[in-house]
């Protein structure tokens, strides 16, 4: 069974992955007002319809792929966004075996459940009912699931070898690298025990604030197949006509949706990746009620802080420090041109809206990861996936509610209230500190091949008149060191000093003999 479903899987995923990697070309060399949007949109439908048809394993694939600026065109993404993790709900009596089976009988644990699911999703579905006259809503693991994701997960590494070689050679790096989260990230979905300690780790971290609200879980009804939570009724994030018939302010709910989820990633260990609209409620008084805690992601302090120095750059309009901080966090394929990327970078910051970084929109900044990501080396580490899945939600909820929103003045809002700013650029200095030292290292090591060319020098201008030799010795001496100590903070103008000390040498050479 397992060759027959490999093989069905292939037959179907294959006409779309010619079909990408054709409009992934197209979308890379043609100009922007040649491109055919239309089409790119029809070729990403039947992507998705093709997800869908091959079941809950590749909705959640389609899902992942849809932030993934580094391997698909723009359109794409689009259009996979749209795809719904909403699968027909199984019937109440296999679901009632499981609960029992972890939990007891339900007459004795419960005091009722509606039978009726409340939302079927491709890993699970949401039952409401009541623990003394609490209101309660119980998540339960579709029945077989895990046996379906085990056989598709084997299908998927069997396929991947060779969907790769129709790829891009520098987008294999990072469809392993997502293959390898997504899996990961699945088998933590479907244990309940990881998404319990995941909802009451961010509930204890965002206590403090007073715009967020996290369901309390019931740690005696709850396994690892069956999670129960308080019940936290709320409109829907994207439902603009309900949150303007209760007098919300949408400006002000998309700045708070903003900095509810930047404010875990930059401050926390942990940070929920899944902030879809159907994650994302709002009580009648404008605060964010925040479910399914299923996938979330993980940055550690290092991490952390290179990724706000990125943001620090992108806001200066620095493109050197951008490739630095993209460099640190593994973001650049090995052998990168620095030169051409740097350019690439300051072409896309200075197309962004407005003179100054505040004026910067949400739009601007996706656009810019989309155009850099689409035309350059760039890959996406397996520790950042999640991060670029959660923004770029987050940016669709933003595009839903089309109000007047500068994404990076709240971003430097959080950076000033959680005092990051000043870290940041300590640790800044502390990189230009290392790679400082690192040319120091270089020069020092340098020092005995220098010494020799110099009493090599010595001799030879003894036997010949040394006046515009010596002359030019000493200057190309002295770009020779001073380029040693640039090349590690700046490979470029390193190498120019360092050509450009050959370049007099020689000259001096010339004069001396003409």
């Amino acid at each position: 069974m397992s060759t027959i479903r490999t093989i069905q899987v292939l037959l179907k995923l294959l006409p779309s992955i010619f079909a990408l990697r054709k409009d992934r070309k197209k979308w890379i060399h043609q100009k922007e007002n040649e491109v055919d949007l239309e089409q790119f949109r029809k070729n990403a439908r039947k992507v998705l319809d093709t997800f869908i048809s091959l079941g809950p394993v590749y909705i959640k694939l389609g899902q992942w792929l849809s932030s993934r600026a580094d391997i698909l065109p723009q359109p794409y993404l689009e259009e996979l966004a749209k795809l719904q993790d909403c699968v027909p709900s199984s019937s109440f009596d296999k679901v009632k075996s499981i609960i029992e089976k972890d939990l007891g009988p339900i007459n004795e644990k419960f005091d009722e459940i509606d039978t009726n699911s409340i939302s079927g999703a491709s890993l699970g579905q949401v039952y409401r009912g009541t623990i003394s006259g609490q209101q309660i809503v119980i998540k339960v693991k579709r029945p077989g699931i895990e046996k379906i994701v085990a056989k598709d997960l084997k299908v998927l590494k069997k396929i991947l070898p060779l969907a790769l070689r129709f790829v891009d050679p520098n987008l294999r790096y990072s469809a392993k690298a997502m293959l390898s989260q997504f899996i990961e990230t699945i088998h933590e979905e479907m244990d309940y025990t990881h998404e319990s300690a995941n909802l009451k780790k961010i509930k204890k971290d965002m206590e403090k604030s007073d715009n967020v609200i996290v369901p309390s879980v019931f740690d005696d009804y709850s396994s690892k197949n069956v999670l129960t939570m308080e019940y936290l009724p709320g409109i829907k994030v994207t439902n603009v006509d309900a949150l303007e018939k209760k007098g919300i302010d949408r400006e002000q709910l998309v700045i708070d949706v903003h900095k509810v989820f930047f404010t875990m990633l930059l401050k926390h260990s942990i940070f929920h990746a899944d902030p879809h609209p159907g994650n994302i409620s709002v009580t009648d008084d404008g605060k964010l009620i925040l479910y399914d805690y299923g996938m979330v992601g993980r940055i550690n302090n290092e991490t952390r802080f290179k990724l706000i120095r990125l943001y620090l750059a992108l806001v200066e309009k620095n493109p050197s420090r951008v490739v630095n901080a993209m460099s640190e966090l593994g973001m650049l394929t090995p052998g990168y041109n620095r030169m051409v990327i740097e350019k690439g970078i300051e072409l896309s910051i200075r197309s962004m809206h407005g003179n100054k970084p505040d004026e910067m929109e949400v739009q601007s900044l996706m656009e810019l990861a989309n155009q850099t990501m689409s035309k350059f080396p760039f890959m996406l580490p397996k520790n950042l996936a999640l991060y670029m899945r959660m923004a770029s939600i987050i940016e669709g909820i933003y595009k839903t509610h089309d109000v007047d929103f500068k994404f990076v003045k709240v971003l430097k809002n959080i950076l000033e209230e959680e005092n990051l700013i000043p870290r940041a650029y300590i640790e800044e200095l502390k990189v230009s500190f290392d790679s400082f030292t690192k040319s120091i290292d270089y020069a020092i090591r340098m020092g005995p091949e220098m010494k020799k060319f110099m009493d090599e020098t010595q001799i030879f201008m003894k036997k010949r008149k040394p006046t515009v030799l010596l002359s030019g010795s000493i200057f190309a001496s002295a770009i020779f060191i001073g380029s040693t100590f640039l090349f590690q903070s700046n490979e470029f103008l390193g190498l120019v000093g360092l050509i450009s000390s050959g370049l007099i040498m020689i000259a001096s050479g010339l004069l001396r003999k003409y």
